[in-house]
């Protein structure tokens, strides 16, 4: 027997079996989202998970399912970071809507023969707020503060020069004064060159874990049972329960292909175009579109519109530029987005990425 022959073979059968249980994954997953109730906006806890990051992909509109090969890829598609060849580091600083602020960072390090690992972590804050009772409506002097926190590890791996797959295993805390909610959650995402002018095709699931419950000391309740017996204890100790909340789950299937390479072989040019179909478990289902035009590997303009086809959406046209310089042994990404919120106004984003 050819040793050879049979490793290769062994490999082969591998890798289809691991694709072909991930696609089977993916598409179980899928059943189940479109089996959930429609139209449930406002019914799942962490929302701040479905904040994107990277203003590449939010001036392309979010239609970067097929694009997230680099470190932003552990928030689009987990499988985007078996690409990478060098170490990443993203910073991720928003100014979001009403007085929030969002912070996100992470790392991804590709190791020879194994893949890629990573970690990340995302703070959503507020300015504290004073705390106002019905016996004092105008404050009491204590300060209320809440916050949402992520933090998790990623692993990707290309399977062959065409075929990877990534994961993320995350853990999520959101506060809110004296109480919290906890939870975890798992990514996973598919990510495939054609062999049809390289079009690109990516499929991802993120946040399928736990539901979150809040809980804390500001559920400790003192309660009178039965106020109609006169000289009854009212001060008797209570605790109040939360109702469960499921976590944003997202279902993203995307397309991409570079125009100016594989259908009119430009030189020194690259024309991203990309779609991305989406359906969130709290939401209707919803498409976004974005292209890219990369000149001389220098200078990028981009454009979007995110959430189209959804009703009572408040995404719109979203555009962008970035800049990417080489110095020794380091590259840098930076990136600028300006986002249509709709009623919510427009937003301004701003990330950058380190290669070393």
């Amino acid at each position: 027997m050819n040793i050879k022959n049979f490793h290769n073979k062994t490999v082969t059968k591998l890798i289809k079996t691991v694709a072909l249980v991930t696609m089977m994954m993916l598409i179980l997953l899928s059943h189940s989202l479109h089996a959930q109730v429609i139209g449930r906006v406002g019914s799942t806890a962490s929302p701040f998970l479905k904040i994107g990051v990277g203003a590449r992909a939010l001036g392309m509109g979010e239609a970067y399912t097929t694009q997230a090969e680099d470190v932003t890829g552990i928030y689009w598609n987990p499988a985007g970071l078996a690409n990478i060849s060098k170490m990443q580091v993203l910073i991720n600083h928003y100014d979001y809507i009403a007085d929030l602020h969002y912070e996100f960072g992470a790392i991804a390090i590709p190791i020879r023969h194994f893949g890629t690992v990573g970690s990340f972590a995302g703070f959503l804050g507020m300015p504290d707020i004073e705390r106002t009772t019905i016996q004092f409506p105008n404050g009491t002097g204590e300060k209320v503060s809440a916050n949402s926190f992520v933090v998790g590890i990623s692993y990707a791996r290309a399977l062959t020069d065409r075929f990877s797959i990534g994961s993320n295993a995350k853990y999520i805390r959101e506060t809110i004064w004296h109480s919290t909610a906890t939870g975890f959650a798992f990514d996973i995402g598919v990510f495939y060159r054609t062999f049809f002018k390289n079009l690109k095709i990516g499929m991802s699931i993120t946040n399928f874990g736990t539901d979150m419950q809040m809980e804390g000391r500001d559920m400790l309740i003192q309660h009178d049972i039965d106020n109609t017996f006169e000289g009854n204890n009212e001060n008797i100790g209570g605790h109040l329960d939360t109702d469960r909340f499921p976590l944003p789950i997202l279902f993203r299937v995307g397309l991409s292909a570079n125009l100016a390479e594989d259908f009119f072989a430009l030189e020194n040019y690259d024309w991203i175009l990309a779609v991305d179909a989406v359906h969130p478990n709290d939401n209707k289902e919803y498409v976004s579109t974005g292209t890219e035009l990369k000149i001389y590997d220098i200078f990028s303009l981009r454009t979007g519109y995110r959430q189209m086809f959804l009703e009572d959406s408040e995404g719109g046209l979203t555009f962008g530029f970035g800049l990417h310089v080489r110095t020794a042994g380091a590259e840098m990404n930076l990136d600028y987005a300006n986002v249509d919120f709709g009623r919510l106004d427009r937003q301004n984003k701003f990330s950058l990425i380190l290669s070393f």
